[in-house]
């Protein structure tokens, strides 16, 4: 059962705080080039959270790192990030720089690989509070030890002076949203921010994100393999796979009518507390795409139980079946098939 929407308790605008248009993303290696991207397009406004999900593969993380401008090594990338009305794409390097690390904040999936583990966790949040908003030291201090205290650290004045190896892993992640949050950020991106963590750490994790963006008003994307990450924490979803978005809506209309095969397979790959004791998941047959070797049609097609004919040739274009959501295929499912 997936949780009411949250619009009541957040306010939104209706023009999108960020719009990412067409953005493809080619990575070179030995064996061709990675198309990671194919031309993606999304939208996030203030207030909003929208979930970004599929498997390990296709594409998420990619997209994250083009929102940011922190594209892996040598990648080819084009299409427009557009925040606020201001294309990033545009403007010279290091005011996109400035602009991205004042009002985009990134949460990683790793928070060992986040943080410098020979410097103070309370240098590592204040630094970006001084370089970002021209804070004093003092300043800076004070507003570190009030994120800490907010994300939920104990004792925040005695361990700004801590290592990150002091802490636990859920300290540690919590210590990384602090850091993404000290520069006031319009935008959040969260991207696998739980997957390191046990299951009951993950949860606290994520009903903070929740809070936070709800309390701040933050547009926050939340990337995730996992549905039930998403399940009740977004307002609206966006599901890829082989470098593209084929579907997308209300979080509880897509899971409630799935229409894309790859969105329903995935939806059926989740384990139920209502099901049999001895029922088994439905693993989605066959492998992920080769992104080196994609063709002219949908990715999906050799994994897809509703291919056609040219599913194979032709790459389905982007339509509309109902207000708020999109769907990139040839023959999508029918409600209640």
């Amino acid at each position: 059962m997936i949780s009411e929407s949250m619009d009541a308790t957040r306010a939104k605008s209706d023009e999108p705080l960020l719009r990412v248009e067409q953005a493809r993303c080619a990575i070179p290696t030995d064996r061709g080039d990675v198309i990671a991207l194919g031309g993606v397009d999304l939208e996030l406004r203030a207030g909003e959270v929208v979930g970004l999900v599929g498997e390990s593969g296709s594409g998420k993380s990619t997209l994250a790192s083009v929102i940011i401008g922190a594209p892996a090594s040598g990648a080819k990338v084009s299409g427009s990030v557009i925040l606020s009305g201001e294309h990033l794409d545009r403007m010279p390097a290091e005011k996109a720089r400035r602009l991205r690390g004042r009002r985009i904040g990134m949460v990683f999936q790793d928070p060992m690989m986040a943080l410098n583990p020979v410097v103070p966790i309370g240098r590592q949040i204040s630094e970006a509070a001084i370089a970002n908003l021209g804070m004093s030291k003092t300043e800076a201090r004070a507003k570190t030890v009030a994120l800490l205290q907010q994300v939920g650290i104990p004792d925040p004045e005695h361990r700004l002076r801590h290592y990150p190896h002091q802490f636990s892993g859920g300290m540690r992640q919590r210590i990384t949203i602090a850091m993404a949050l000290v520069c006031d950020p319009d935008l959040l991106i969260a991207d696998e921010a739980t997957t390191a963590l046990d299951v009951t750490v993950q949860r606290q994790i994520l009903d903070l994100l929740a809070r936070l963006a709800r309390d701040r008003g933050l547009a926050m994307l939340m990337v995730s393999h996992d549905l039930s990450v998403i399940a009740g924490r977004t307002d609206r979803i966006a599901v890829m796979y082989g470098g593209l978005i084929v579907e997308s809506g209300p979080t509880s209309e897509v899971f409630e009518n799935p229409q894309h095969p790859y969105t329903r397979a995935l939806l059926r790959a989740i384990p139920r507390l209502d099901a049999p004791r001895q029922s088994r998941l439905q693993a989605i047959p066959g492998n992920p795409p080769d992104l080196t070797r994609l063709g002219t049609g949908c990715p999906f097609t050799a994994r897809c139980a509703n291919a056609l004919a040219h599913c194979a040739d032709v790459m389905p274009s982007v339509t509309r079946p109902a207000s708020m959501r999109t769907l990139r295929c040839h023959n999508p499912a029918t409600e209640g098939e």
